[in-house]
């Protein structure tokens, strides 16, 4: 009797140890370093991180390097950034399935497994990488991230030709491209690049992301369109856009201006309650009619006395995204008296959400999957002690979890602009329109060189 309540004592310390640990969701736990980066303290922000060795080696470790990234670049230390990224993106290539990890989650929630960035993620820490190569002035190392980029993106092509997921091309990216070709006088790549860019708006994001091809797109397509003496295209570009090309001196300098908004979702979690009813031959069906749902799963016990006999209801978590509306609405940089909109270039909150809708029948099936590993689990555990198996039972439905995981330093969008620069030093105003009505302005000073295009990069915090 004695080993068996020391059994019972040490099942019971393992259930509160799983509970306290499972009932937050990620941004839960690490609310003091998301509130230190969202309210701008980069500083105690990149001190939290510099202190949290636990994190940087453990299943969360791809989102660490992330944070470390995005802080490093937002306190502009940008080769210190670069060197995060790099790390975050091997941890990305590294990925394989570990087994052990797999089957504790089976049994408990995904979040036991380690982190496996989404799709677009992948293709931002490249886009960071660049852009802050770009801040380095090193357009060579910027452009190798942008072929980086496109090997992703045609990855992801065959990886989705059913297309079952909207987020097969990234637009944005193609523009990165095309501007970096461009500022490197590689007019016939920039071309190529900027017409990527547009077929992607327009068969891609027009549709899933209501995002129209920015105006300065359309204007540096037909540019290098004509500076490659590509006429016939010009012509064909002139008609489409209803517009008539007509070629200008060039500026003495440029600068290609980022203005990053908000920030992306986080996840959270919902749950769904299904009915299991007991088939034949170890077969249970889930089953919820309000969605109209109906699925059935092989649970590898066909005995007639079973758990699932007794059990009616079981809930079942999924992870599900929340909005973080910007505070800004939109903005403006005024340069040598003229002013130049920051056009929207990529919606990343957009993006975010249809992905994972696109894939939701799968997150489905994972986790009624899981479920049912759970369930046959307690039913042998039953079959051998009553009591034991209830505790099972509660451990069960008090670790199932959704995955609440994401990178949440994310921008909720990214606009940009082509600034017209003079020799020497320049003063710009980057003016900000909140959702309020009010303005803040944001001063630049920029020291251009003839010929050169400059890149630089703003967050607007929430």
């Amino acid at each position: 009797m004695r080993r068996r309540y020391e059994w019972k004592r040490i099942l019971w310390a393992a259930l509160l140890l799983l509970v306290a640990a499972g009932c937050a969701t990620y941004r839960m736990k690490n609310l003091k370093l998301y509130g230190a980066i969202e309210t701008g303290d980069f500083e105690t922000a990149d001190r939290l991180l510099e202190k949290d060795g636990k994190t940087s080696q453990g299943k969360n470790r791809l989102l660490y390097y992330l944070n470390r990234g995005y802080v490093s670049w937002m306190l502009s230390d940008f080769a210190q950034s670069v060197r995060f990224f790099n790390t975050a993106e091997d941890i990305i290539d590294a990925y394989s399935v570990q087994v052990a990890s797999e089957a504790l989650a089976l049994v408990t929630n995904p979040m036991m497994k380690p982190y496996q960035a989404e799709d677009f993620e992948k293709v931002m820490v490249n886009c960071f990488k660049a852009v802050n190569y770009m801040q380095l002035g090193q357009p060579e190392e910027a452009m190798v991230e942008c072929r980086r980029i496109n090997m992703k993106l045609n990855a992801l092509n065959d990886k989705y030709k059913d297309h079952k997921n909207r987020y097969q091309r990234d637009a944005f990216a193609h523009v990165l491209m095309g501007l970096l070709y461009d500022a490197g006088r590689e007019y016939n790549n920039a071309f190529i690049a900027y017409r990527n860019a547009l077929e992607t708006y327009e068969s891609d994001y027009v549709k899933n992301f209501n995002m129209q091809p920015p105006g300065q797109l359309k204007s540096d397509l037909l540019r290098t369109a004509y500076l490659s003496g590509f006429y016939e295209e010009v012509a064909f570009y002139e008609r489409k856009f209803g517009v008539k090309y007509t070629p200008q001196e060039p500026s003495q300098a440029e600068m290609v201006f980022f203005w990053m908004n908000g920030f992306g979702p986080f996840k959270d979690e919902w749950s769904v309650n299904f009915t299991i009813l007991k088939g034949q031959g170890g077969m249970v069906t889930f089953a919820n009619e309000e969605l109209g749902i109906s699925l059935p799963f092989f649970t590898g016990t066909s005995g007639e006395s079973s758990s699932f006999s007794d059990l009616k209801f079981v809930r079942v978590a999924f992870p599900k995204y929340v909005e973080r509306p910007p505070l800004s609405h939109s903005a403006v940089i005024s340069a040598n008296r003229q002013e130049y909109p920051l056009e929207p270039a990529e919606n990343i909150n957009a993006i975010a959400f249809k992905t994972l809708n696109d894939r939701f029948l799968r997150e489905m099936g994972s986790a009624l999957l899981r479920i049912a590993a759970k369930q046959a689990m307690e039913e042998v555990t039953r079959s051998q002690d009553g009591n034991i198996g209830a505790l099972v039972g509660i451990a069960n439905a008090l670790t199932e979890k959704a995955d609440t995981r994401n990178w949440q330093t994310l921008p909720y969008g990214i606009s940009y602009a082509r600034i017209p620069l003079t020799k020497g030093n320049n003063r710009l105003i980057l003016k900000v329109k909140m959702t309020d009505g009010r303005m803040t302005e944001h001063e630049l000073s920029v020291e251009a060189l003839e010929g050169q295009t400059r890149f630089h990069a703003f967050h607007s915090l929430n």
